[in-house]
């Protein structure tokens, strides 16, 4: 059974980190890309952050580049995603996505909130 469990969401204030993170089982994990995406309420889902499969590519939506930091550790089946200076813009379910060819798998989502 595949599942991918996000974690390390939460409240925080304008300025602010957090890191989540989205352990995964039930597949080759080292096998696939994983890519953060994120939806905020009225808006269509979109990706912030994607790493290859080895971790040696990355890539990152605009508005979010030099703030977000993606990195993985294929060893414990885990992918993560550093976030700095965080904007109320920023606020959204975010959701882990594993890519494969033509599977593809998603997380329950992980809700952060930017506010003072």
């Amino acid at each position: 059974q595949v599942t991918l469990v996000e974690s390390g969401g939460g409240l925080v204030q304008p300025g602010g980190s957090l890191r989540l993170s989205c352990a995964a089982s039930g597949f080759s994990f080292s096998s696939y890309a994983m890519r953060w995406y994120r939806q905020a309420p009225g808006k269509e889902r979109e990706l912030v952050a994607g790493i290859s499969s080895i971790g040696g590519t990355t890539n990152y939506a605009g508005s979010v580049k030099g703030r977000f930091t993606i990195g993985r550790d294929n060893a414990k089946n885990t992918v993560y995603l550093q976030m700095n200076s965080l904007k109320p813009e920023d606020t959204a379910v975010y959701y882990c996505n594993a890519y494969r060819g033509g599977l593809m798998y998603w997380g329950q989502g992980t809700q952060v909130t930017v506010s003072s």
